[in-house]
């Protein structure tokens, strides 16, 4: 996947669906990873909140609370009105609509660097909504492990994604003043290689373990402790060193995503799964750019933004594994989520062209929707249909070769090179100059 300038997410994930039972067979009990598995979802918490930004994302906040809340509410509300039709369950159209809503970080961030746009405001814009999301994931999480309490949704889920979100407001304002955080047993440590990966392995499951106890999630947790390491005095020296152990169980994770992918099952439901991924690209591509444009970004920018952000994201696998656990997905549904999520991310080299014309036509300086859409797909149309125009003239050219070899006679007048039979060979000799007789 790095060959062809793709996320190496993609290739965790490629070569679970070649070694499970969709491929090649080589490991047919998925259970054997399932612990690596849920390991890896807590490195992933963590990890993203000790890459998180704090002074990033207060540039761009507006623009990303704004769009993310937008994008749940769409979410969930067109869940909530296509569950009608099907007989879904508030539950079930409730995880769709957070589904929906996010987007695949580690796709969009590699393809900001493809394009050179992750330090400029277009970037800014991108990331600031990805960070927003991330966010999101952690109620949202809390939400779908409540859904398997008797009686649906209770109190007690609103409760626990009060105090999660209070918490995490707390945590923000004080790291945001805070500089230089010293975490326990920093200065004892110093950088040592042997004793800091395993403090920041301590501190990740540590603290997924104390969120768990309090009837929290334990991804919660993680993610608190990466927010904490992040912006802390040893942020630099615990990246550095944990860095391995992270690749690895990340791998682990999309490895095992990959063997849960039923090709069987995407063959056959071929049709749903396409529309499915057409529709999510389609309406998350014109959701997004609706939205940034009405909060005042460019059309440009805009458009950008749009198609970079168009892909579901990586924590859809974490909210089906959460599903399953809750009851609330059946295995149809469960196989459904991840084989729309898995084609999603596997369609991002589309959406790195996109966003590469984009870029090109930003530096035109055009702000006109429609120019910018002509600009985009009009090279592609127009080959699609020249194409189309040629390979109609092949064909008739062909298929008239076969009815003059099946009806040699039918045409014998218009195709003879003789001159007609009721003028002489001489009459046309004299009166036909050099150069005709030459051509």
């Amino acid at each position: 996947m790095r060959s062809f300038k793709q996320p190496p997410v993609l290739g965790y994930i490629l070569a679970g669906v070649l070694l499970g039972p969709s491929g090649l067979g080589l490991v047919e009990n998925r259970d054997n990873i399932s612990t690596l598995a849920e390991l890896g979802v807590l490195m992933l918490l963590f990890v993203i909140g000790m890459n998180l930004s704090l002074r990033g994302i207060k540039e761009v906040w507006k623009v990303a609370v704004i769009t993310t809340a937008a994008q749940i509410g769409v979410g969930i509300g067109g869940m909530i009105a296509l569950g009608q039709l099907m007989n879904w369950s508030l539950e079930l159209s409730l995880f769709f609509g957070f589904v929906f809503a996010l987007s695949s970080t580690a796709v969009a961030v590699k393809m900001l660097q493809e394009i050179n746009e992750y330090n400029t405001r277009i970037g800014q814009v991108t990331i600031g909504i990805l960070i927003a999301q991330d966010l999101a994931v952690v109620p949202m999480m809390l939400f779908v492990s409540s859904f398997g309490n008797e009686g649906g949704i209770g109190s007690d889920a609103f409760v626990k994604v009060g105090i999660s979100i209070a918490l995490l407001a707390v945590l923000f304002v004080f790291l945001s003043k805070k500089r230089g955080l010293q975490i326990p047993f920093a200065r004892a440590i110093g950088d040592n290689e042997d004793l800091t990966p395993l403090a920041g392995m301590a501190f990740c499951f540590g603290a997924s373990a104390l969120s768990g106890l309090l009837g929290l999630s334990a991804a919660y947790g993680a993610f608190l402790a990466g927010l904490i390491l992040g912006n802390s005095a040893s942020h630099k020296v615990m990246s550095k060193q944990v860095a391995p152990i992270q690749s690895i169980l990340l791998m682990v994770f999309f490895l095992s995503i990959g063997m849960l992918l039923d090709a069987g099952y995407i063959w056959n439901n071929l049709g749903l799964v396409c529309l499915l991924v057409l529709f999510v690209a389609l309406f998350k591509t014109a959701l997004n750019i609706t939205l940034i444009r009405f909060l005042g970004e460019t059309w440009p920018r805009a458009f950008l933004s749009g198609a970079l952000l168009a892909q579901l994201g990586e924590f859809s696998f974490i909210l089906a594994a959460l599903g399953i656990g809750a009851g609330v997905l059946e295995d149809s549904d469960y196989r459904l989520v991840v084989s729309v999520t898995v084609i999603s991310l596997f369609t991002s080299p589309f959406w790195l062209f996109t966003a590469r014309r984009l870029h090109q036509i930003t530096q035109l300086g055009i702000t006109s929707g429609s120019e910018t859409m002509r600009l985009t797909y009009g090279p592609e149309v127009g080959a699609i249909i020249r194409s189309s125009t040629i390979a109609e003239s092949a064909l008739q050219r062909v298929l008239g070769k076969w009815l003059k070899r099946d009806n040699p006679g039918s045409n014998k007048n218009e195709t003879s090179d003789e001159p007609p039979r009721d003028i002489p060979e001489q009459a046309t000799d004299k009166t036909t100059s050099p150069a005709a007789k030459d051509a």
